[in-house]
């Protein structure tokens, strides 16, 4: 079992990213599950978001 982590600033930026890991993957891999999540913080008077997933493959 394997996993690849994802961490961007935008959520299309994390989907593309994503997508083109999925896309890559040999056919031979199976993706046991995609775990997503989204954070925020302040910096000053900047609200600032993560965006970030993690595959689970074979």
């Amino acid at each position: 079992m394997k996993v690849k982590i994802f961490d961007e600033g935008h959520e299309k930026d994390l989907e593309e990213k994503v997508n083109g890991f999925l896309e890559e993957l040999d056919d031979d891999k199976e993706v046991i599950d995609i775990k997503y999540e989204v954070s925020t913080s302040i910096f000053s008077e900047e609200q600032i978001y993560c965006f970030s997933a993690m595959i689970i493959y074979t």
